[in-house]
């Protein structure tokens, strides 16, 4: 009983650790869709930059959302409409929408979960005017987490869909 309790802690600390993507590899491509790099402004919940050092106009917050679900609430739908308002003054501007999951469930369950987030955010955009060939979609699951902690507050700030601007 006392190893099984062992083995149990040990497999629970060493998978709760978290890697944070780098940017570009040595090749110039991004880690986001074979994107190269000097066409992402920027990912994440911080200001966004171009690749001349300049911020980029559209700094958009992460939609956030509730245990398990892909459900844009009435709170979250300003954000989306920022990100609309945006990209339709941009008309030559693309767009990716970044699902993240907490830590809690699967590999295989968050990447499928950040998946309908990113979806969720797509269609909500769709539905605002926003043409579906500007708009791509990528998930994360828990690999990508902007709160670390084993707690509500982490995990609440880790169930986002997050907006990426391309040249």
């Amino acid at each position: 009983m006392v190893v099984l309790v062992a083995v149990a802690m040990v497999t629970q600390v060493t998978g709760c650790q978290r890697r944070r993507a780098s940017g570009a590899g040595a090749d110039g491509v991004s880690p986001v869709r074979g994107m190269p790099a000097d066409q992402v402004y920027g990912q994440g919940l911080g200001p966004r930059f171009g690749m001349d050092g300049r911020q980029v106009e559209g700094q958009f917050q992460a939609v956030l959302f509730g245990f398990d679900s892909s459900q844009i609430v009435d709170t979250e739908r300003a954000k989306l409409e920022d990100v609309a308002r945006h990209m339709r003054r941009n008309p030559n501007a693309r767009l990716i929408v970044e699902g993240h999951c907490d830590e809690r469930g699967s590999r295989e369950y968050n990447l499928s979960l950040g998946e309908r987030r990113a979806l969720a955010a797509r269609a909500y955009l769709i539905g605002l005017g926003i043409t579906g060939d500007r708009i791509q979609t990528r998930s994360y699951g828990s690999e990508r987490p902007v709160a670390f902690g084993h707690h509500e507050e982490a995990w609440r700030q880790n169930r986002r869909a997050e907006f990426v601007i391309v040249q």
